[in-house]
C-alpha cells in the first residue's frame, strides 16, 4: 500500500497547487491513500468548513490538524461528526473531536478491503502546553484492533528531537512517523529497525517564495523592527512537499520511503 503524507498546506497557494496537482501525483506514484496536514489551509491558519470540503473534493482520504486546529471556529460544528478530520490525539479528552481515524479502502479479490489508522498528535518542545504525546498515543494504540497493520502517526511538533524520540518510541508498532508543523522539509528520511518509517518533517504545501508560506517582507519587518504585522500567504513558486511510503498490508512494516517536491509547472 502507498500512502502520501502531504505536508502544511498554507492558505489558497497551498490550496490551489493541490487543485492543480494532486491527481496527477495520485496516477504517477500508484498512491492508494493520501493524508494531509491541514491546519494552515484558511489564510495560514486553522480550517474553515469550505475548506474541509474542497480538500476533500480533490481527493484528500484524510485531513490532520494541529497546533491551529481550533483558529477558525466554524469548524467546531463538524469536529465531532466528521470521521475523517483527525485533531491532535493528547488534547484533553474534552476538547471537540477524536485524535484517531480508522478507514476502508478497496483491496483485491485475494485479501478484500484494506483498514488503516490514522493518529495526529502535537509536541510539547517550544510548543503550547499539552497531555503527553507518548502516553497518548499508547492509549490509542491500546485500542485499536490488532488486525489493523497501517498505522500513520502525523506528529505536529517544533524540536527534531522530540520528532526523534517519539519515532524511536513507536518503532515496530506503527507503520510511519511523519513530522509537520515547521514546514521545512527534512532529509532524514529513513526506516527503523522494527520497520517503522520515519522522517523529522514532511515540508509545507503553498508558496516557496517565501518565509515558511507567507510574505517575506511582512515576516522581515516584524523580524528587524518588533512591530506585529499581518503574516499574508505568499503567492510565487507553489510546491507540494510530502513524503510516500509504501507499507506491507500482511505486516503493517514499512517497505519504503521517499520525499517528493513536486511544482506546479512540472509535468
Amino acid at each position: 500500500m502507498k500512502i502520501l503524507m502531504i505536508g502544511d498546506i498554507v492558505g489558497r497557494s497551498g490550496r490551489l497547487v493541490l487543485e492543480r496537482r494532486l491527481a496527477s501525483i495520485k496516477e504517477e506514484y500508484n498512491l492508494d491513500f493520501i493524508v494531509a496536514n491541514a491546519e494552515n489551509t484558511a489564510g495560514g491558519s486553522g480550517l474553515t468548513i469550505k475548506n474541509y470540503h474542497d480538500l476533500k473534493e480533490i481527493g484528500i482520504d484524510c485531513l490532520t490538524l494541529g497546533d491551529h486546529a481550533y483558529r477558525q471556529k466554524e469548524i467546531f460544528s463538524i469536529l465531532d461528526t466528521t470521521k475523517d478530520l483527525i485533531r491532535p490525539g493528547n488534547y484533553p479528552k474534552s476538547a471537540p473531536g477524536k485524535g484517531i481515524g480508522i478507514f476502508e479502502i478497496p483491496g483485491n479479490a485475494e485479501h478484500g478491503p484494506l483498514r488503516i489508522a490514522v493518529i495526529c498528535l502535537v509536541g510539547r518542545v517550544f510548543m503550547q502546553p499539552v497531555n503527553c504525546p507518548f502516553e497518548a498515543v499508547d492509549e490509542l494504540l491500546g485500542k485499536l484492533p490488532e488486525e489493523i497493520k497501517v498505522r500513520i502517526v502525523d506528529f505536529h511538533a517544533e524540536a527534531t528531537s522530540e520528532m526523534q524520540a517519539l519515532g524511536r518510541h513507536l518503532d515496530g508498532r506503527v507503520s510511519a512517523v511523519l513530522g509537520t508543523h515547521t514546514h521545512v522539509a527534512t532529509a532524514d528520511e529513513t526506516i527503523y529497525p522494527q520497520g517503522t518509517a520515519f522522517q523529522c518533517d514532511v515540508g509545507m504545501t503553498g508558496s516557496f517564495n517565501s518565509i515558511i508560506g507567507r510574505k517575506i517582507e511582512r515576516v522581515l519587518e516584524t523580524v528587524r523592527t518588533f512591530r506585529p504585522t499581518q503574516f499574508e500567504v505568499a503567492t510565487e513558486n507553489r510546491r507540494i512537499n510530502g513524503t510516500i511510503v509504501d507499507v506491507d498490508t500482511r505486516t503493517g512494516k514499512a517497505l519504503a520511503i521517499q520525499r517528493i517536491n513536486v511544482s506546479e509547472d512540472d509535468g
